[in-house]
C-alpha cells in the first residue's frame, strides 16, 4: 500500500484525512499531542509526562500521520516491524469520534500485510481497549504493572492481519 491515503471522515462527516508517513520534522507536533492528550489525564499522567517522540524514533519505525486539509494534526501511529507490534496510537482530542483512529487502524492493517506481518500486538491504554476491540483486535491477555511509570495494569490484544478485511474490521 501506498504511504499515502486520503479519506473522507465517518459517514462522508467529518474532516479529511490525509495518512502519510512522518519525518522528523513532525516529531515536535507528535510529542506535544501525546502530552496533551486527555486520555492521559489524572493516575494515568505518569505514562506521559515527559514523553518525547524524538526524530531518531520517526526515522528508525514507520510512524504515520493523518492531518486534514489545513495539514492540522489529527493524530498518529507508529508500527514497529520486528517484533511486530502498534507501538503508539494517538488522535487529537479535537478529532475524537470522527474516525480518525479507525482510518489510522486500517492503514496500519494494510501497512502490516504489505510488510507481510500476519499479526500486530498493542498493548493498550485500558481506556481505549474498547475502541481496538471494535476495529477487530482481540484481547490476549493483560500486561502487569510496572511501577513507578505504569502503575496499573494493561489490556494486552492483537490483529490478526489475515483475518481483517480491507477497512480493518474482523469478520
Amino acid at each position: 500500500m501506498s504511504s499515502r491515503m486520503t479519506t473522507r471522515g465517518r459517514r462522508g462527516r467529518g474532516p479529511t484525512v490525509r495518512i502519510a508517513r512522518a519525518t522528523a520534522r513532525d516529531a515536535k507536533r507528535l510529542t506535544a499531542l501525546v502530552r496533551r492528550s486527555r486520555a492521559y489525564e489524572g493516575g494515568y499522567a505518569s505514562m506521559v509526562a515527559g514523553y518525547r517522540v524524538g526524530p531518531d524514533y520517526i526515522e528508525a519505525h514507520p510512524v504515520h500521520i493523518a492531518t486534514d486539509e489545513n495539514d492540522a494534526l489529527l493524530g498518529f501511529y507508529a508500527l514497529l516491524i520486528d517484533p511486530p507490534e502498534l507501538d503508539l496510537m494517538f488522535v487529537a482530542d479535537r478529532a475524537q469520534g470522527l474516525g480518525v483512529g479507525r482510518q489510522l487502524v486500517t492503514h496500519m492493517i494494510a501497512e502490516a500485510r504489505a510488510a507481510g506481518l500476519a499479526t500486530v500486538r498493542v498493548v493498550s491504554h485500558p481506556p481505549a481497549e474498547g475502541f481496538y476491540r471494535s476495529v477487530g483486535a482481540q484481547r490476549t491477555g493483560t500486561v502487569p504493572a510496572q511501577p513507578p511509570v505504569v502503575n496499573w495494569d494493561r489490556p494486552e490484544l492483537v490483529f490478526r492481519v489475515d483475518h481483517l478485511d480491507a477497512a480493518g474490521c474482523g469478520p
